[in-house]
Order: structure tokens, then C-alpha cells, then sequence
């Protein structure tokens, strides 16, 4: 099994930033076969991809809206994956979900169900 827990949620201005984080453990975890993402969830709407990155981090995808905004990183040592969100709007507003598994980024993106997800944390962009 593999547990991931998101923090770094909270409420933000609009043009602020964020940094997210969800650290991964269990037995089966891999940091060197499994991929990691970021998905969110406003209120009323079904949940969304934001990012993924590769094991190695040398492939990342991100979806349209936060293109330019938003940056997934990874750091192996600590089996922990980040989502800096920077020139935050109020449609970011949203519950984000931290996912592993052994698809490939793409394959994310494309709406192939993660092996395993986090609890969410809510990020709340309000003036």
C-alpha cells in the first residue's frame, strides 16, 4: 500500500503564492517507477488533472489554465512531490489531490485512473 498526505493548502490573495506538498510512503512505494500528479477539485465541478512528473523528473505535464503559473517538482530523497502555484486566481479555488502510481505523465492527463490518491487539501484564492 502507499499513503499520500498533502499539506501547504490554506487561503490566498489573489497574485499570491502557493507551494504544495504530499509526501509519499508505504512498502510499495517506488520514487524510481512511480509517477506522481496533482489533480483539483472546485466546488460543484468534477475533479480535474493540474500536473505530473516523471520519476526522474525530467518530464513534467501541466494542464492549459496554469500553464506559465504553475510548477511540479519532485524531491526523491524525501519521496515528496510539490506544486508551486504562483499569480494565484480565484478560479484556482479548489480542493488538490497529490496521485501516484505507474502511469506514465501522459497518461494522467489523458484520464487514466491513478493507483493511489491523498485526502485533498483546500486551496481557497479569495480578495
Amino acid at each position: 500500500q502507499v499513503q499520500l498526505v498533502e499539506s501547504g493548502g490554506g487561503l490566498a490573495q489573489p497574485g499570491d503564492s502557493l507551494r504544495l506538498s504530499c509526501a509519499a510512503s508505504g512498502r510499495t512505494f517506488n520514487t524510481y517507477t512511480y509517477t506522481m500528479a496533482w489533480f483539483r477539485q472546485a466546488p460543484g465541478k468534477e475533479r480535474d488533472f493540474v500536473a505530473a512528473i516523471d520519476w526522474s523528473g525530467g518530464t513534467t505535464y501541466n494542464t492549459d489554465s496554469v500553464k506559465g503559473r504553475f510548477i511540479i517538482s519532485r524531491d526523491n530523497a524525501k519521496n515528496t512531490v510539490y506544486l508551486q502555484m504562483n499569480s494565484l486566481e480565484p478560479e484556482d479555488t479548489a480542493v488538490y489531490y497529490c496521485a501516484t502510481g505507474t502511469l506514465i505523465p501522459s497518461e494522467y492527463r489523458r484520464g487514466l485512473p491513478p493507483g493511489y490518491w491523498g485526502q485533498g487539501t483546500q486551496v481557497i484564492v479569495s480578495s
